[in-house]
Formats: C-alpha cells, structure tokens, sequence
C-alpha cells in the first residue's frame, strides 16, 4: 500500500481499493485486511534491556583501560585507588544509562500522536472503531478536532483545512481539495487531496478513503528513520578513545623496558613485572572521566541558565566543534506568526507599522482594517488573546493595532449573513447592517477579487477603476510576490436597505487595499547568523515551506552568501547523486519543500563532507534528522515531544540566538577540557 494515491484518479482508487465509498467495507472484508496488512499501529524495536544498556556503558575503550586500571590496583592492594577509579566509572555509566534510557522514548511518542478511536463506514453503518483496527480501504469520517487516524485519500470534502505542522513544519493549515490530482513528485505539504495520520482537522468535514496504514504510513516511515540512527561519537570522545589506545601502548612499552632491564641486571621477574606494572598505572590519569565530567556538568548548569536545557551531557563540547547549523525556518528563524508588513491603496503604500486609522473617517485605510477584522472567522477577545486561522488573525490584529476594535466595529456593524471561504472560490463574504442599510464585505486572492471591482477607494472618494489604476495594483502585486508576501485584497460593496440576491453579492465591487503579510524574521536572526559565521560556523536553511518564501527570508537576515547562496527544493535534492549532493550541498544555504527523509541525507552529506552537524527542529518530520545530527536541538515551546525525546538539547525560548550562546559556551568548555588532558599528562 505504499503507492503514491494523491496522483490516482478516484475511479482507479476506488477500483484498486475495493470499496463503496457509500457503504464501506463490509466487516467479514476488514477482518481479512486486518489480517493481511497487521493492526494500524506503528511498530518499534524491542526495547533493550536495562541491563544491556547499563553493561553498554562500560564498553567504551577509554572506560576498559580504567576498569583494567581497578584490576590491576587491587592486585597491588591499591584498594582506595580501585575504590575511587570504581566510583567515577559507575557515576558516568548512571548518567550514560539514563540519558539513553530516556532518548529512545521518542518512537513510544510517535503512536501517541493518533486518537484512540475514530469514525468509520462499515456494511453502510456509521460506527466508532479502534484506530488499530483500521485497514486500507476504510471509508473515514472526519470534522474538526479529530486526529487524523490513517493516511487517507479525499472522497468528499467541505471547507476542509488540516494542521499538518507535524510532517511538514509550517503552522498554517493546509487547505484541502479533493478534486485536486498531483503526481509523483508533488511534495507532501502540496498533495491537497490527501490527509495524513497524526495530524489534526482544524475546519470542515471530510469523507476519505484510508490508503495506508501502521508503518506505511507518512509517519510510519519517520518511525523507520528514527529506527536507522547509529551511534555517533562526539569529537571528544573520538580523541579520548585515541588518547586511551595511546596510553595502552605507553604503558605496554613501559612494563616491556622496565621488566627487560631488571632482568637484565639479574633481579628477580616476578619483583620486576610488580614494579613495572605499579609505574604503568601510575602513568594512566585516572582522574580524566572525572574532570571531563564535572567540565560537562559545570557547562550543563551554565547553559540551563540561558534557556538552553542539555540532555546528553557530550552534547556540550559537540556543541563547541559544531561548523555547520541546520535551522527550521518556522518559528526559529521567524518569529511564527503571520504579520500584515504593507497595505497598498489607491494612496499609496503604507508600512504596517506606521498604519493609524482614524475610526471617524472612514477611508481606503479604515476599510482595509474594518474587511479584515469583520470579514473572518478569527476571534478576539478582551484580554488581547486571537484565535483562528493564522492569515486571518494577522488581519485582526492589523485592525487592532491600527485602533479599530473587532468588538465595537460589531455593534455598528452586525454581520448578518455570509459566504464562506472554499479552496474554490478563493475568497470569503460577509454582509453587515448598519442601522438598515447592508454592506457586503469580501476578502480573497487579488487575482478572484480584483476582476469583481468597478471602482476604487481614494481617501474617501469612491472613484472609477481604470485600466491605469489595474496595472498600478498589478505592479504593487508583484512587488509584494518578489518579497513572498501572502496577499489579499480587501474590498466591499454598499446596498441600501434592499439586499439582492446572493449571486450579486460581490458585483461591481469597491477595491479599498490589497494587504501583503508574512511570517518576519525574529528581530535577533540576522545578528545570530552574523555571529555564527564570524565564528566559524555556516547556518543553512532547512524548511518544508516554498521556495521564494524561503529564500526571501533567507535574504532578509544575511544567510545568502557569496560563498553559499544555492537554494534547492526537496526534489532538487532527491534527484542529485550522493556524489553531486556532497558537492552542491557544499554551496547551498536555503533547502525548501523538504521532506523527512530528504532533511536526513542533508544531515549525512554534510556528515560526509567532515562537518559536526547541529540540526534543530520541533514538528514530527524533524526529529530523525535532529537524532542523526552530531547536536540534535529541539524548541523547547513549538517543539514535539517526539523532536525533544530525539533532541541532544532543549531550547526554552526557541530562540536562534541562544544556539550561538550554546556554541561559544560548549567551545569554552572543551577548551577548558583540553587544558584539563594537557595538565594531567604534564
């Protein structure tokens, strides 16, 4: 069942699939597929025994050479020497077990993120099943507040959006259409006609075909690349384990000289291979694990205290060799949350920050703000909370900041009747009465609501559209498009006191603006990379949103370089060879549309190429390249717990700023660990 079903004709689904998307499977037939495909559930490793994993702790090179230490100490009867060797092995195999104990809940993590039950068809009853119990060719039932229980493919549909930030990374719901009809290369976030298990219904209602289930499904497949990861050693550890061999062979050399000499002159072996022996353990410093440790732990108390929360304690001095950064855009880089940046009418174009309305005057700006704040279904409520779709909470604040209140204008203006909004029309109605005359408000794609406008707001003057003004707007629109604006035209239409009927509602339109919003950069990101690059460490990109969108932001805080300043798509990459990966991946600073897997091979080219690695994220679809990572840092507030389980460090004010802090930080400790090794070899 692994089939890409967005590109499928419906027919050929169906057919496929073996259903009536009417009735549903029958139950005879679903206790079969049961059987055939297993139960809906994601499958993990056994887990390993707390036993094995605290025996792993000790097979470190570096941990054998001590404990081979404490043998040796005991039969010279060194016993407070062994005791003490003993004490700091054991103090660092409790912390290594727990800290991996802990790291690999986050696969448990993934089954959470289904509901228990849902909605089905079944022999042409509506029936509430056992997610698990779900198979391919389930009809599914879904409205708002559901979890999507299975991967699934639209049959029927009404002003369906879903929240798919777990496997894509971006906060916006994503509109549905299940007349839409991709092909194999749409990537995941545009396959309009498809929804995914795990994510959440946030409007509408939809019947769906379920295509996949359990581990075949989009999340299934994050679950097999969590299941991937190998071990990888830290820089420390690898020159630890260097340093470990090194001082086997020194100490070997010293009993092979000290035992021949003293043969030599004719003492006794046995005496001579004791001496011997006593000066090779006395060359090991059995002090090391115990600064490296206290080094780590006085770091982990210092980071904690600057919103960095470490969970892996070698994460600190990895943090220190880090070269390159692998950034989330969403809410890392921008501060995640949709904001009005420009308004254009017939006046002019207007920064939202210098947008001041006057609530008497009722001109092109005030219309702007009042559409907006009227024509959504986004609340707000008195003690300043918005909630509803984030492009239309961007609009109301807009309004509220420029000091047009939701609430007053609804008492002027009482919102009567409406059209919704719909993937279809683009564009939503509402028709307002004050006192007894109607107002038909409309909001939509400048390119569904332009056509329908006669006339134009200038100031307060109600003036015709020429073909002059058309291409104004046009070239505004442009413009807005070339920065990855998302924009609206706002507009409305006055009827008197006889409404028409519904169909002329948004004829003969009035334009009063066309509003150009975007997620901004977080006002510390451009100072952030700055920092990093001035210390050596290269930011690249990394996000499932578009391409110009993407790279606007990118130019916004300076990650574009001379150097490095390639943007690629997700299928860009996939289509390059693991040789040309390593290559391009070499000048490229933007990675757009990316999926999970596609976010992991950047994370193994950079790898590859001999860089330390530090990638972060929060959705679903970042935590098996977060876990592969040399640092895996997890948002501590937008943040999954699966991403956080796979994470290395926590970061409590999701913050880039505070990654640079962490890597200055773990750069002074491993240089204090370093003067530490040369002091007890001195």
């Amino acid at each position: 069942m692994s089939k890409d079903w967005s590109s499928a004709a419906l027919g050929r689904l169906i057919r496929e699939l073996d259903v009536d998307p009417d009735a549903g499977l029958s139950n005879r037939e679903a206790e079969a597929r049961l059987s055939r495909f297993g139960p809906n559930e994601l499958v993990t490793k056994p887990p390993i025994s707390p036993w094995r994993l605290f025996l792993h702790q000790f097979q470190d090179f570096m941990v054998l050479v001590l404990l081979g230490t404490v043998v040796i100490s005991v039969l010279l009867g060194e016993h407070l020497d062994a005791a003490a060797i003993s004490a700091i092995l054991l103090l660092n195999a409790v912390l290594g077990f727990v800290q991996e104990y802990r790291a690999e809940r986050s696969l448990e993590m993934l089954n959470k993120l289904a509901g228990d039950h849902c909605r089905v068809l079944r022999d042409g009853q509506k029936t509430v099943l056992d997610v698990s119990h779900l198979v391919p060719g389930d009809i599914i039932l879904l409205e708002p507040g559901d979890r999507v229980p299975a991967d699934a493919r639209l049959w029927e549909s009404q002003l369906l959006s879903v929240d798919e930030s777990n496997l894509t990374g971006e906060s916006v719901p994503s509109s549905k259409d299940e007349k839409f009809l991709g092909d194999e290369r749409t990537p995941l976030g545009d396959r309009r006609n498809m929804v995914f298990k795990g994510t959440l219904v946030t409007r509408g209602f939809a019947k769906a075909v379920v295509t996949a289930t359990g581990m075949e499904t989009e999340i299934g497949r994050i679950a097999h690349l969590l299941q991937e990861k190998g071990d990888t050693e830290t820089p420390l550890q690898r020159r630890l384990q260097q340093l470990g061999k090194v001082l086997v062979l020194v100490c070997a050399a010293i009993v092979a000289v000290v035992f021949a000499a003293g043969v030599r002159q004719g003492l006794p072996p046995y005496k001579m291979f004791m001496v011997a022996v006593t000066l090779a353990v006395a060359a090991i410093p059995e002090g090391l694990p115990a600064v490296v440790t206290i080094a780590l732990s006085v770091g982990v108390q210092r980071m904690s205290r600057q919103n960095a929360i470490i969970r892996q304690l070698p994460a600190v001095e990895t943090l220190g060799c880090a070269t390159v950064i692998c950034s989330d855009k969403t809410g890392t880089l921008t501060v995640n949350q949709m904001e009005v940046q420009q308004v254009w009418t017939a006046r002019g174009l207007f920064g939202e920050s210098g947008l001041k309305v006057d609530p008497e005057l009722q001109d092109d700006l005030w219309w702007s703000a009042a559409v907006g704040a009227l024509c959504t279904k986004a609340e707000a409520y008195p003690d300043g909370r918005v909630f509803g779709d984030p492009t239309e909470v961007a609009l109301l604040r807009l309004a509220e900041r420029a000091g047009l209140s939701q609430r007053q204008l609804r008492k002027s203006l009482r919102e009567v009747r409406g059209i919704p909004f719909s993937s279809e029309r683009k564009r939503m109605s509402v028709v307002v009465q004050a006192g007894r005359d109607y107002t038909v408000l409309v909001k939509g794609a400048p390119d569904v609501v332009l056509p329908r406008c006669t006339h134009i707001l200038v100031g307060t003057e109600v003036v015709r559209l020429t073909p002059d003004l058309r291409r104004e707007a046009q070239v505004v629109l442009d413009a807005m498009a070339d920065q990855a604006l998302r924009v609206l035209a706002a507009a409305f239409k006055p009827w008197g006191p006889q409404l028409p009927p519904e169909e002329q509602w948004e004829q003969g339109l009035i334009l009063a603006g066309l509003l150009g919003m975007i997620d901004p950069p977080r006002p510390e990101a451009a100072a952030a990379v700055q920092a990093a690059r001035l210390g050596g460490v290269r930011t690249i990109m990394v996000t499932g949103d578009h391409k110009k969108t993407a790279a606007a932001i990118a130019e916004r805080i300076g990650l574009l370089t001379p150097q490095a300043s390639g943007v690629l798509t997700g299928s860009e990459w996939e289509a390059l060879t693991d040789r040309q990966q390593r290559e391009a991946i070499k000048t490229t600073a933007v990675f757009a549309r990316v999926a999970p897997a596609h976010k992991l091979s950047i994370v193994r080219a950079l790898q590859a190429n001999g860089e330390i690695v530090a990638m972060t994220g929060d959705g679903v679809n970042d935590a098996p390249a977060v876990k592969e990572a040399h640092i895996g840092v997890a948002m501590g507030i937008q943040g999954t717990d699966v991403t956080r389980e796979a994470s290395d460090m926590v970061l409590l004010d999701d913050n880039f700023g505070t990654i640079i802090m962490a890597v200055r930080e773990g750069r002074g400790i491993y240089d204090n660990i370093r003067k530490f090794i040369r002091y007890l070899l001195g």
